[in-house]
């Protein structure tokens, strides 16, 4: 299906209750567990793309999709969340893409909040993995219901009972088996699908079906296969210990499918799809002050979630990401920025998929819509149809690595400030001034974050910059009750205050010892590691 299709079936099924055809997901994972590559063949299993591509590839082999940004492609890693929207069965499924590496754990916290479900993939031989496991967490702070695929199975690994017992323990989430796999590494010999109650060769073709698992015992050449016959032994160990699944607890973020596949191979892919489609919900209510918004509320509304400067390089676009949470929004229509109170007419609003785009018609709750801006849009914003509404849960953390950013070229001063304004709002890192001097200062979470900030820079802004070492290693946001407490408090810590983007004051301190002591002799100041977007 063609994006110009996607756009007319979107225009077709907009009004009513078209919402409920919408499933918005993320795939979530540590680096290198082949979070991407699910992702191309999931694209390729819906048809939405011919071939999957490889994530590192020799010279002459096709990119990934989502994978856009030529940072990305020479490194082999996502850095980014990208969108792409595509069609299955009937249902328009908007996937998002999510970076793995722990560096860019913001841009991954701030996808999740626009998503209804999450596929977790996970290493069948490294088990559940840090990064993992501080998604998940995530994902458990918004009920976000979870798939979990174990990827990698036609590769040696640990045993599908320990993984299932690992991911039941570390992550306290019952699991619910649906694919099981026949073996593992130079062992596999295929799965067991228990949905549809059939066996499956490694290439996916079916070798028989059954009614009950028992009828298995009465096919001999199964039976004369000790791999097979192992693996109906832990699958009934499984199924002894683990629930039955139950809809609802999986909605409530409680309950887990867990599915055993390969994603370089395709094992399992379709079957994910399917358990997707059928299970994944509909889009949820969106936590929102004065109250949640439900996706079937007439009126429109929708966030920022992400801003993507210079996607076309030649254009120098910048594209504000907004998840829709209800209403049925129509090209042209004109909504109000409930941050600063202007109205803005949205004239070319776009579909995704990955870094190709098409005019978005019509969109409804649960669709992801691009919307062109100069700056007026930033992460967190709220977007309605006049109701004073914000949505919540869009944080800034603070940063754990600061640095004074040194311009090489001082005639390029106001191309650096823009620079670093415009990837601040897109949320690559947090930009602050210091009130005595003026200096910029750079804080981001991980190393591999000031190297992609510095190259995006050089690249797209055209501005070489370097990074120097600070005496400050934490950054705290400021705020009291007390106006005078808070004034005071600054006067006497002036060397020591930045401002962040949003004119928000920020108190630097050399190390942990020192944020403490500021905080003992203060009681009236608020230290915050975390401060909402609006």
């Amino acid at each position: 299906m063609t994006m110009t299709d996607l756009s007319a079936d979107h225009d077709r099924k907009a009004p009513a209750e078209a919402f409920r055809t919408r499933r918005t997901f993320a795939i979530i994972s540590h680096p290198d567990a082949g979070k991407t590559t699910l992702t191309e063949r999931l694209l390729a299993a819906a048809g939405a793309i011919q071939s999957a591509g490889a994530v590192r590839g020799k010279a002459g082999t096709r990119s990934t999709r989502s994978d856009w940004m030529e940072i990305e492609q020479q490194r082999g890693i996502s850095i980014t969340s990208s969108v792409m929207t595509f069609e299955l069965n009937g249902l328009t499924l908007n996937l998002l893409d999510t970076p793995g590496h722990s560096d860019f754990s913001e841009d991954t916290y701030r996808t999740l909040t626009a998503v209804d479900a999450a596929i977790m993939v996970i290493d069948a031989a490294k088990g559940i993995e840090a990064q993992t496991l501080k998604l998940f967490e995530v994902c458990r702070l918004r009920d976000i219901p979870i798939i979990t695929f174990i990827n990698k199975v036609d590769r040696e690994g640990l045993s599908p009972l320990d993984l299932v017992d690992e991911i039941q323990s570390k992550l306290a989430l019952d699991l619910t088996p649906v694919l099981w796999p026949i073996g593992q590494g130079v062992d596999f010999h295929g799965y067991l699908d228990l949905l549809e109650r059939r066996v499956l060769s490694p290439q996916g073709k079916v070798i028989t079906d059954y009614d009950a698992i028992e009828d298995l015992l009465d096919n001999a050449a199964l039976v004369d296969d000790p791999v097979f016959m192992t693996a109906l032994e832990t699958l009934e160990m499984a199924t002894a210990m683990l629930p039955p699944f139950d809809l609802e607890t999986f909605h409530a973020g409680h309950l887990s499918p867990v599915l055993f596949g390969s994603a370089l191979k395709g094992i399992g892919v379709a079957e994910l799809l399917r358990t997707l489609g059928e299970w994944g919900p509909e889009p949820r209510p969106q936590p929102a002050i004065p109250a949640p918004i439900e996706p079937s509320d007439k009126k429109v509304s929708g966030f920022v979630f992400k801003v993507q400067a210079n996607m076309d390089a030649n254009h120098r676009d910048r594209i504000a990401f907004v998840r829709l949470c209800s209403g049925t929004f129509t090209r042209g229509m004109r909504l109000k920025n409930v941050r600063s109170g202007k109205d803005m007419a949205v004239s070319n609003p776009m579909f995704f998929f990955g870094n190709d785009r098409e005019l978005a018609e019509q969109a409804v709750a649960g669709d992801i819509v691009g919307i062109p801006n100069h700056g007026t849009l930033s992460v967190g914003d709220t977007l309605t149809e006049g109701a004073t509404i914000n949505v919540t849960g869009i944080p800034n953390f603070a940063p754990e690595i600061i640095r004074r950013v040194r311009l090489t070229d001082h005639m390029k001063s106001k191309q650096m400030a823009k620079a670093l304004s415009d990837l601040a709002e897109e949320g690559v890192a947090q930009v602050f001034r210091r009130v005595i001097g003026a200096d910029w200062l750079v804080g981001v979470v991980g190393q591999l974050q000031l190297e992609v900030l510095g190259a995006r820079v050089a690249k797209e802004y055209g501005v070489p910059i370097t990074f120097e070492s600070l005496n400050y290693e934490v950054a705290r946001w400021i705020e009291s009750d007390d106006p005078e407490a808070l004034k005071q408090f600054i006067a006497a810590q002036k060397s020591n205050i930045a401002e962040d983007r949003t004119g928000a004051p920020v108190f630097l301190a050399q190390n942990a010892w020192w944020a403490d002591r500021a905080k003992q002799d203060s009681p009236k100041i608020r230290f915050m590691a975390t401060k909402e977007r609006h």
